[in-house]
């Protein structure tokens, strides 16, 4: 039996969050329950442990002391495995770190289970420190911890190729050891109906229709262009709306105001925040168009899910999100004018030139994308 150890997420059942749907879907998708067995870290109010989707969640008991919440959960699910895996004698166990929070730690407990006869994975994530909700402080610390733990894991399991390329580049002197598996997403329809009650209201109370609005879902941070998407906008003249569907918070929302003053173009909806995922599913399914302004990160959870759901993407033009929907999709500059003029061609596209893209988009999902198929790239990857 390979006993697998999975650290960085909030844990399961998954409430938000990529890398906790992650570890959903993989326990989900779990077929070799008779080769593997999974341990995954949870964040909870008291240390106790339950079964979920036949892996083992152990709960670690966080106290409150802000943002350093984050790497003194990393460091306590660790210390509990080493405990676990040195009480049990389980045999050449893997621990998988999501995440790169615990660099300063990690050299201490690489050598303590390798001396347990076990292994580190490290899933880098994409490049954290360039995001810029952080301080300069926080940002250095970030770019240190990302190369130690580079330096000191035993393989990178890279979400994107973009990543996997700069982490061998940019960490060349480690011989880094990597490989790439993707992020996954759903490949099949809402399970809501058209004529859902709730649905229809949620609707209703924001005066949006179907196939009447181009949509963005996403965290609201300036690294995911907002400002670009809603200036955009603004100038185009579309007669569809613009749905956000995003955890507003008012200082940021106020700094777009001032930007683009978005507020006197009727068009542009912010609809807060949806944590149904099969409403949510339907508002992609419902959506004209959606728009992806990512440029920091590796395979965007969001970006699966609208390629799977969503007939038409607009995506920013850089390298992950080529990499992940190739001919699947329209690609967009931030050059001002060019999505304007993108979304201008989009709204006058026929219903057969969407259908191709359409088409090529469920097929890269299909593919290469679908949770059972990444599930199956990780089974195969632990039991190498």
């Amino acid at each position: 039996m390979q006993n697998v150890f999975i650290i960085g997420s909030k844990g399961i059942p998954a409430a938000y969050g990529g890398y906790e749907t992650f570890v959903d879907k993989l326990t989900e998708y779990h077929r070799n329950n008779d080769k593997i067995k999974y341990h995954v870290a949870c964040k909870g109010e008291e240390n106790k442990e339950y079964i979920y989707h036949n892996a083992r969640c152990f709960m670690i008991k966080v106290p409150d002391i802000g943002p350093a919440q984050a790497i003194y959960y990393d460091v306590a699910a660790l210390k509990e495995c080493c405990r676990y895996i040195e009480k049990k004698q389980v045999k050449q166990p893997v621990i998988y770190i999501l995440a790169c929070r615990i660099g300063p730690f990690i050299r201490h407990y690489v050598r303590k289970i390798h001396k347990l006869g076990g292994k580190v994975y490290v899933n880098p994530d994409g490049h954290e420190w360039m995001r810029q909700k952080w301080n300069a402080c926080v940002r250095k610390y970030w770019k240190i911890s990302e190369q130690m733990m580079v330096k000191n894991a035993d393989l990178l399991i890279c979400d994107s190729k973009n990543i996997e390329q700069y982490i061998k580049k940019e960490y060349e002197k480690y011989y880094p050891k990597t490989t790439f598996i993707a992020y996954g997403t759903e490949i099949r329809k809402s399970q809501m109906a058209d004529s859902d009650e709730k649905l229809k209201k949620w609707y209703a109370e924001r005066k949006i229709h179907p196939k009447q609005y181009y949509l963005v879902v996403g965290r609201f941070v300036p690294e995911n262009n907002y400002e670009v998407m809603i200036k955009e906008f603004i100038k185009c003249k579309s007669e569809r709306d613009f749905v956000l569907i995003t955890n507003v918070n008012d200082k940021f929302l106020k700094e777009l105001e001032l930007k683009t003053g978005y507020s006197k173009d009727s068009r542009i909806k912010f609809a807060g925040t949806v944590y149904d995922s099969e409403m949510l599913m339907k508002i992609r399914e419902n959506a004209y168009g959606y728009f992806h302004g990512h440029e920091v990160g590796g395979t965007n959870p969001s970006l699966l899910e609208a390629l799977a759901s969503t007939q038409l993407n607009l995506l920013l033009n850089v390298g992950f999100n080529r990499e992940v929907a190739e001919d699947g999709a329209m690609y967009w500059s931030k050059e001002e004018g060019n999505l304007a003029g993108l979304i201008e061609k989009a709204d006058h596209l026929d219903q057969s030139e969407i259908n191709k893209y359409t088409e090529r988009a469920r097929k890269r999902v299909r593919d290469r994308y679908s949770w059972e198929y990444i599930s199956g790239q990780y089974e195969k990857l632990f039991l190498k």
